[in-house]
């Protein structure tokens, strides 16, 4: 039977016997079944054994889902290198023309016809909805639904602009939150105030700055005070007058103030 020194173990001290002059102990033997280092050490082999025994008959199931996952990670490396960076760069090629005249419309230069072009194209190059249809899933694909939505709702086209804009996701606080509140501008010119008082109330409590976040609370208040909520109109012109003082919007807010009261 295998015998192992227990550490900590003090056996009964064996009798001395005297060798020359010396004393000489005769060695301590401890029973396996004793020794609580044993059975520790028993217990870590069967362990062992039972994995080696485990990975012996998975091997194959084992190695197949390591390689899908390397073939998977080198698959989606390799869509990015020659998939996603190309269409990326092609899409802003495409926008570039779209982008011009979109922002050519804004500063008031024949604004509807350029409007049209940007959503359409021109010069050879596509508009906002064939770039948000043809490179969807890409950045300037996402970005030209937030392009389009906004020319739609400058021609008057309120439908195409909400479908537009509700297709346009984004981590930029600004731009969601002027996604949002567009969506409240083309519900109000439907006549569908409610919706978009609601629009508006989320514009505002997307993200709290001095840009958006008191231009989306006036118009929530005049929106409210059109629905004849005087009491909710006046909550939101007194958080325009007093957290957002130094703005434009709190400028004329204690008149509508006065009207909410």
């Amino acid at each position: 039977m295998a015998t192992y020194n227990k550490r900590g173990y003090k056996a009964p001290k064996p009798k001395e016997e005297k060798v020359e002059g010396e004393y000489i102990e005769d060695d301590v033997m401890v029973e396996e079944k004793d020794s609580t280092t044993a059975g520790v050490f028993n217990s870590l082999d069967e362990t062992a054994s039972r994995t080696e025994d485990w990975v012996a008959r998975n091997q194959k199931i084992i190695l197949g889902v390591v390689g899908a996952v390397a073939v998977a990670a080198i698959g989606y490396l390799l869509y990015t290198k020659f998939v996603v960076e190309p269409k990326e760069a092609d899409a802003a090629q495409q926008m570039f023309v779209a982008q011009k005249n979109f922002d050519l419309a804004a500063n008031g230069t024949s604004s509807d016809s350029l409007y049209t072009l940007s959503l359409n194209g021109s010069e050879g190059k596509w508009g906002f909805v064939k770039i948000a249809d043809e490179f969807s899933g890409t950045n300037a694909g996402n970005l030209a639904n937030y392009y389009a939505g906004m020319a739609y709702l400058n021609t008057g086209k309120y439908d195409n602009a909400i479908t537009y804009l509700e297709k346009f996701n984004s981590d930029d606080a600004i731009l969601k939150a002027l996604a949002i509140g567009a969506i409240g501008d083309a519900h109000s010119q439907k006549g569908q105030q409610k919706e978009a008082l609601d629009f508006y109330k989320k514009a505002a409590e997307s993200n709290k700055n001095e840009f958006t976040t008191p231009r989306f609370l006036l118009k929530a208040g005049k929106t409210s005070l059109a629905l004849g909520n005087k009491e909710e109109a006046l909550k939101f012109f007194t958080d325009v007058k007093d957290n957002y003082e130094n703005t434009q919007e709190a400028q004329g807010v204690d008149a509508l103030i006065g009207l909410a009261q």
